[in-house]
């Protein structure tokens, strides 16, 4: 199961540093041209590449806590008795 954990980290180590690259340069090009409109598709980029990034690790970190979760005993049910409860 590791293996899958390091493919999800790989894609999203690479995808999240593309597109955090490519959000600064447009940020950097919208400061230095001096529109404002550029500015926000930078800043947007930016913080996708942020949430990217985060949602990847927290893919990681949930199938790891679900694959060491402590299954436990499977529990059978007994036969039911005959017993009789009253209605009130």
């Amino acid at each position: 199961m590791m293996n899958t954990r390091l493919k999800i980290l790989n894609a999203t180590k690479f995808t999240g540093s593309v597109t955090l690259l490519l959000g600064t340069l447009i940020l950097l090009y919208g400061i230095v041209s001096g529109f404002n409109s550029v500015i926000g598709i930078g800043v947007g980029t930016v913080v996708g590449a942020i949430f990217i990034f985060l949602m990847g690790m927290f893919f990681i970190a949930t199938e790891e806590m679900v694959e060491n979760t402590f299954k436990g005993i499977e529990i059978t049910p007994i036969k039911p008795n005959k017993v009789v409860y009253l209605k009130r």
